[in-house]
Formats: structure tokens, C-alpha cells, sequence
């Protein structure tokens, strides 16, 4: 009995090191990239994951997902004090999911599918590190941006189109505000990337263009 007891620590010991590895090999990645959730909070999310599911299949015997049910309503906490509104976007979306998904990692730990959490793991850094070439490829040739342009009349509004087509950009307008003789108006320009910069070179050098940004 004292055997299989010392037996069933160790893998249990084992368990809870192969969750702290996969949690380090995660949170390596989004502290490469600099992202608000870094090593350590991967490292402790994966961690806790695991512990949470032993004691899970070890206090209820009868009801074993009592406690592992309740992983996903805490992270979902730690997920959303991640998200964050920037100047154009919400940003810590990826790294909301990236904690969402290394909690199920733990889970699959804890839960004894040790292949299925190193198989997980290795998606999660595949998804994160090797799409981000196919995310800046769309983005390079499918760029959106709201510019904010200001004019001196109504008038200049249609030459301010007449910009966009030329530099093969598309456009709509998405509000306009007058204020002391200027007529600010916000757009919404979507184009290849390097349209845009040969926009912003020449809204810089056009005279009628008094100011933008984006």
C-alpha cells in the first residue's frame, strides 16, 4: 500500500514538473515578444492548472470535475485583466486565448494526457511564433486605417479622394467635425501598406492638407 502510494506521489511530483516545463516553453514566448503576461504568469497558470485537476481527481472521487470546472471561471479573470483598449484596436487579445489555452494544457497534465498537453504545446507555440509571418503578409497587402484629415472648406473633401484614388487606396468617411474654420474629417483607408506610406508622404507635402493623423 505504502508503495503504491510513494508510486502514485511520483508520478503526481512528475505531473506538476511537466506542467511547470510547458509553462516555461509558453511563457518564454510571449516574454520574447514583450507581451503584459510573461514567464512567470504562464509558468503559475499552467502550474495551477495541474494542481488544481490532481486535487480535483483526488478529493472528489464521486465528483471529479468539481473543482477543474471552476479553472476555466478563474481564468477567464485573468484573461480579461490582460485586454486592453489602444489608440486604433483592443489589444491582449492573443495573449487572453494564449492563457485560456495553457490552463487547458495544464488540465490535460493534471488529467494524466501528459502526449496530448506536449501536442498542445506545440501548437500553441506554432500558432503564436509562425503565423505571425502569414498575419504580416496580410497586413502588407491588406492594411486598414482610420486617418484623420483636416481641411480648410467643404471643397477640399473631394480632393482629399481624389488622393486616395490616386495612390489606389479605398475609402469612406466615418465622421466629420468643423471647428474655427477647419473641417476635420475621419476615414477609413484600406490598401496595401505601401499605398499608405506614399499617402502620408503626400498629405505631408500637399499645402490645401493643414493636418493628419492616423
Amino acid at each position: 500500500m505504502d508503495f503504491l502510494e510513494d508510486h502514485s506521489i511520483q508520478n503526481e511530483l512528475l505531473l506538476i514538473f511537466v506542467s511547470v516545463i510547458l509553462g516555461v516553453l509558453i511563457g518564454a514566448e510571449r516574454e520574447y515578444r514583450n507581451k503584459s503576461a510573461g514567464l512567470r504568469t504562464f509558468i503559475l497558470i499552467c502550474f495551477g492548472s495541474c494542481l488544481f485537476t490532481i486535487l480535483s481527481i483526488k478529493i472528489g472521487v464521486n465528483n471529479p470535475d468539481r473543482i477543474a470546472a471552476n479553472i476555466i471561471t478563474g481564468i477567464g479573470f485573468l484573461g480579461a485583466g490582460v485586454i486592453f483598449k489602444g489608440d486604433n484596436k483592443i489589444d491582449g487579445i492573443t495573449t487572453a486565448t494564449t492563457i485560456w489555452a495553457t490552463s487547458s494544457i495544464g488540465m490535460a497534465v493534471g488529467s494524466g494526457y501528459v502526449y496530448l498537453s506536449f501536442l498542445g504545446t506545440f501548437l500553441i507555440l506554432i500558432i503564436l511564433s509562425f503565423l505571425t509571418f502569414f498575419e504580416k503578409f496580410i497586413d502588407r497587402e491588406h492594411k486598414i486605417r482610420e486617418y484623420k484629415i483636416a481641411v480648410t472648406n467643404y471643397h477640399d473633401v473631394a480632393y482629399c479622394e481624389n488622393i486616395f484614388i490616386e495612390n489606389n487606396l479605398k475609402f469612406r468617411i466615418l465622421k466629420q467635425q468643423y471647428t474655427q474654420g477647419n473641417l476635420s474629417t475621419s476615414w477609413i483607408v484600406t490598401g496595401k501598406n505601401s499605398n499608405h506610406e506614399k499617402l502620408m508622404k503626400n498629405l505631408m507635402e500637399d499645402d490645401k492638407i493643414i493636418a493628419y493623423q492616423f
